[in-house]
């Protein structure tokens, strides 16, 4: 299984980016997704979490800026990002999990640099 992460870049703060994962699993409605990030000196962090059933959570410093979604049918999740900080700045990663099959799977992460 691979999944694919792209969007990152360098954006101004304030700004917004949108990062999108595609996995190349047979039905990815079957797993529920997570975007984590880590800054240097931070610990890994779950930013927003996406179930089966489409219902999302997020930790708190990204409520109301950061928006998870998800389209089955292309195999994708996306991170929308808006009123970005420079303390947003971080390798994103997603990750697709069916814990009941013991299935557990990473992107390579992606880079977002918040700065002006």
């Amino acid at each position: 299984v691979q999944l694919v992460e792209s969007g990152g870049g360098l954006v101004q703060p304030g700004g917004s980016r949108r990062l999108s994962c595609t996995a190349s699993v047979s039905i990815f409605g079957l797993y529920n997704v997570g975007w984590y990030r880590q800054a240097p000196g931070k610990q890994h962090e779950l930013v927003a979490a996406i179930t089966t059933l489409s219902t999302t959570t997020y930790t708190d410093s990204v409520k109301g800026r950061f928006t998870i979604s998800r389209d089955n049918a292309k195999n994708t999740v996306y991170l929308q990002m808006n009123s970005l900080k420079p303390e947003d700045t971080a390798i994103y990663s997603c990750n697709l999990r069916r814990a009941a099959f013991s299935e557990d799977y990473w992107g390579q992460g992606t880079q977002v640099t918040v700065s002006s």
